[in-house]
């Protein structure tokens, strides 16, 4: 059971087509380098990822990394190197922090500045439709042509402004709708040295908003299964999706929406202004490994905010040792006993089956974590007064590895 963003419910996941699974995966606008709270959505998407095949899905996943939009544009030009450098340099640490925080490689992994062809095809085709229209060498969409605009978020069209407004940039700060018609392609500026292409549609760039439907569009096609992101896409951009998406196939665009919720410091967001944004290097100088912060931000519930406290990063890491202890002993604790009893074996099974029904319920990570924890420390009783036997410990430990194929904190 996933609970759906859209129907605000939860459903019983039923991929379209049998065993396969189309999944498309938020990543990270590159113009900075991504923090905690950025990795606290990769992870969860990573758990879902692997978890699925856990359950033996055959799961195509993407994943897609912005480097062309309005902030890393000028980000670069602060900086003083050309975009391709920043974007470059982002991408690549942003990757090997995915490694380090063992992610699993995407099936997929996508890059805006890769995808411009599907965009423009993309824009064509909304032009023909009349979905969207030119002004000023630009082009920009039209939400009132799209009869569900803001399903996903629910946003009241009633409210919607009679006269005719536009919104030139690829976002806007805050947490407000863009109450207007939003821009699909940026045309060309004299000053515009290195972020242009020459296309049909003549010289420019793909807006922010059209990104991710091309990526997605490219890669998985127009119907999806699972669609993830921050709780912060629910504002505006999923909905631009969604609308670019089925007003060329006239279908749903995914069978369900997922949304990770943030993480704050201290209580509160994250911001250069406010000076706490905190990155996963921060966390392993303080003497912790790449394990322990996975850890951290995968031991919750998704849908839940959670909230970064030294105190709090040290009790998940402690925790997580002290789990790992018990692991240990358990492998390393002598037994003569060939057969378990009752109560042993009925523990062994619990370890599967009390993991599997709280992963069933939404992901809720924490939940099946604990449980995994109690199980054990009571095996671990258990095996110290010779109580398990060899063939029941060695199927407990096996067990152990095949679920640490979705958390991957355990060995």
């Amino acid at each position: 059971m996933l609970l759906n963003s859209m129907t605000r419910k939860l459903e019983e996941f039923k991929p379209f087509d049998n065993k396969k699974v189309k999944m498309f995966t938020c990543g990270p606008s590159i113009y900075l380098l991504p923090h905690i709270g950025n990795y606290r959505t990769f992870l969860f998407e990573d758990v879902l990822y692997r978890y699925l095949e856990y359950l033996g899905y055959d799961v195509e996943r993407a994943l897609n990394v912005t480097d062309v939009e309005d902030k890393a544009i000028a980000e670069a030009q602060k900086e003083g190197v050309a975009l391709k450098e920043l974007t470059e340099r982002n991408t690549k640490v942003f990757l090997e922090e995915l490694h380090r925080l063992r992610a699993k490689s995407p099936t997929y992994l996508l890059r805006s500045s890769s995808s411009v062809d599907q965009a423009v095809s993309i824009i064509d085709a909304l032009l023909r439709k009349r979905f969207a229209y030119w002004y000023k060498d630009s082009v920009y969409f039209d939400p009132t042509k799209f009869k569900s605009f803001g399903k996903l978020y629910r946003l009241d069209m009633n409210k919607w402004p009679k006269e005719k407004r536009r919104f030139h940039k690829d976002t806007y700060p805050g947490n407000r709708w863009n109450l207007g018609d939003f821009i699909l392609w940026h045309a060309y500026k004299k000053d515009d040295k290195e972020t242009y292409w020459n296309t049909s549609l003549g010289k420019g760039r793909p807006a922010w908003n059209i990104q991710d439907a091309a990526m997605a569009t490219q890669s998985l096609g127009y119907k999806v299964d699972i669609y993830c992101g921050g709780v912060d896409n629910l504002i505006r951009h999923h909905d631009y999706s969604i609308a670019i998406a089925e007003s060329l196939s006239g279908k749903s665009f995914a069978r369900l929406w997922l949304h990770g919720e943030h993480l704050f410091v201290d209580g509160k967001k994250m911001s250069k202004s406010r000076g706490n944004i905190i990155y996963p290097k921060d966390l392993v100088k303080r003497s912790c490994q790449w394990q322990h912060v996975r850890f951290f931000l995968i031991n919750g519930y998704y849908r839940k905010r959670l909230n970064y406290t030294h105190r709090k990063f040290e009790a998940a890491c402690n925790r997580l040792q002290q789990f790992k202890s018990m692991v240990k002993k358990l492998q390393n604790t002598e037994t003569t006993s060939q057969k378990s009893d009752l109560r042993t074996s009925k523990l062994i099974a619990r370890l599967k089956e009390e993991f599997e029904d709280n992963m069933n319920n939404d992901l809720h990570v924490k939940k099946a974590f604990d449980a995994l924890f109690n199980n054990i420390s009571k095996l671990l009783i258990m095996a110290e007064k010779d109580k398990v036997g060899v063939h029941d410990r060695e199927k407990a430990l096996a067990t152990l590895k095949s679920i640490d194929q979705v958390l991957q904190v355990i060995s």
